[in-house]
């Protein structure tokens, strides 16, 4: 079970701290962003690991043996929930 089916809603892919799994819900971005986050392979029901999230520079996450760097802007406009430990 992961944290949207336990009641807490989703949230920025921007808030989501270093070391932390989660999936991909919804974007909020419109069909260009859409389409561009496709291409990477960042679809709703997508699992992350968040690999850095800094001040300084881009979010980095990982998508299986894939590494995306994402600027805060798109961090921002991608929501997502947390994943519990024994989920996957």
């Amino acid at each position: 079970m992961d944290a949207y089916s336990a009641g807490v809603g989703p949230f920025p892919l921007l808030l989501a701290a270093e070391g932390e799994r989660v999936r991909v819900v919804a974007t909020a971005g419109g069909r260009g962003m859409d389409r561009k986050l496709a291409d990477l392979g960042l679809v709703v029901g997508s699992e992350l690991m968040v690999v850095r999230h800094d001040s300084r520079g881009p979010m980095v996450v990982a998508r299986d043996d894939l590494r995306l760097a994402l600027g805060m802007g798109i961090a921002h406009r991608v929501l997502v929930v947390r994943l519990q430990d024994n989920d996957g």
